[in-house]
């Protein structure tokens, strides 16, 4: 019974390797439409960061890139992104990246 706690724990700790905000925003395909610095489709990280500074909206931008939305940066709408695209662990830590840009 040991062994198999052992190796079931061991499974669980291998396959559980957290992606780091940039490898989940690339997985995801945010990087299609944004970059760090520069206006693609949409808004830069830098420009999102510097609209929302000193401002507690981690829990506000999360749900508005699982709804999607437009209107914010121009008429170009981003589509939902679900939990299946990026996980609620990687959003909010890319979220949390982004406002730190």
């Amino acid at each position: 019974m040991k062994i198999s706690l052992l190796l079931a724990s061991l499974m669980l700790a291998l396959g559980a390797h957290a992606a780091t905000p940039d490898e989940a925003m690339t997985k995801a395909g945010c990087m299609a439409c944004h970059a760090k610095d520069k206006k693609l489709v949409g808004p830069s990280f830098k420009d999102i960061a510097a609209k929302y500074k000193g401002q507690d909206v981690t829990a506000k931008l999360i749900e508005k890139v699982r709804k999607g939305g437009s209107g914010v940066y121009g008429p170009v709408p981003m589509a939902p992104n679900p939990v299946e695209k990026i996980s609620d662990a990687d959003l909010k830590a890319a979220v949390e990246s982004i406002l730190k840009s």
